[in-house]
């Protein structure tokens, strides 16, 4: 088997979820914790390949990990948010603000 089979997984799935797939670059480095596969692409795939809550990237990851196992490697994916993205930094008290202005429509 090829050595860099986790990487072709990883691009062949991407491929076929984004509407750019020209786009689609990996590149894989190996250290002392194992590979880790970076993925650039197209920032308006992004949500595609990330998916409603982090679902698709999760289940990706997931099947990378069962790819790098026949292997005896831990596999990791990156995903490189690409330069002059709109989207800032999240907070840990994002989720809270909101959930803190809709309680006080519930109090009494």
């Amino acid at each position: 088997m090829a050595s860099n089979q986790d990487q072709e997984f990883v691009e062949f799935v991407v491929k076929a979820l984004v509407d750019n797939p020209k786009d689609v670059k990996t590149d894989r480095t190996v250290d002392e914790m194992g590979v880790l596969i970076s993925l650039h692409l197209n920032p308006t795939d992004m949500g595609k390949v990330i998916g409603r809550e982090g679902q698709t990237a999760k289940a990706l990851r997931t099947l990378l990990r069962v790819v790098g196992a026949k292997e005896r490697a831990r596999v990791n994916l990156k995903i490189v948010e690409p330069e002059g993205s709109t989207r800032g930094p999240r907070s840990a008290d994002d989720g809270a603000k909101a959930v803190g202005a809709d309680m006080d429509d519930f109090k009494l």
